[in-house]
């Protein structure tokens, strides 16, 4: 049995190499479906699990891992920008103010499945429409949700965190590596 990893994540890429486990990436290029009945911890599983159900379908006799992360401010989703306009947006409204983080995982394997989320806390400076457009040239923003990147060049908004890190990067580490001691 393989783990298979189903993200293009460049994040997601290096981390799971952290599990010391045998894997392979596979690209869930899925429509993502929004339940708007779902609660915000709900989403973030099921947009995992349809990730994960994509690769699974074809890799039957493997472990599948999908995940999704969702920025969270006053009860405001803020997923990828469209655009830089958008992204700065975003970051306008992430500016003195803290957010939750979502990072959903589904583990899918033949006869078990489990989805379960966990959630961090970013607080971030004020930050100055200057800033925000330096930050927008480097491109950064422009494929992660709420608009940054804790590990790239957006560290440097981040005033303080409550949580796992991983979390907020999109591969809660130290959960993952607990549930599938649980399985394998």
């Amino acid at each position: 049995m393989k783990i298979i990893l189903a993200s293009n994540s460049p994040r997601r890429k290096e981390l799971i190499k952290l599990l010391d486990m045998d894997y392979e990436v596979k690209s869930a290029q899925i429509e993502e479906i929004n339940d708007l009945s779902l609660s915000h911890e709900e989403l973030v599983m099921d947009l995992a699990f349809q990730k994960a159900t994509a690769i699974f379908k074809d890799h039957k006799e493997d472990l599948v891992l999908g995940f999704d992360t969702l920025v969270i401010i006053d009860d405001l989703i803020l997923g990828k920008p469209k655009d830089e306009e958008e992204a700065k947006h975003f970051l306008q409204v992430l500016s003195g103010k803290t957010h939750k983080v979502l990072t959903g995982c589904a583990i899918i394997k033949k006869g078990f499945s489990k989805s379960f989320y966990t959630k961090s806390l970013v607080t971030f400076w004020d930050i100055t429409d200057e800033e925000i457009d330096d930050y927008i040239k480097t491109k950064e923003p422009m494929d992660k949700a709420g608009a940054y990147g804790i590990q790239d060049h957006g560290a440097r908004f981040v005033r303080s965190i409550s949580g796992d890190y991983f979390t907020i990067v999109g591969f809660p580490i130290s959960r993952v590596y607990q549930e599938l001691k649980k399985i394998l």
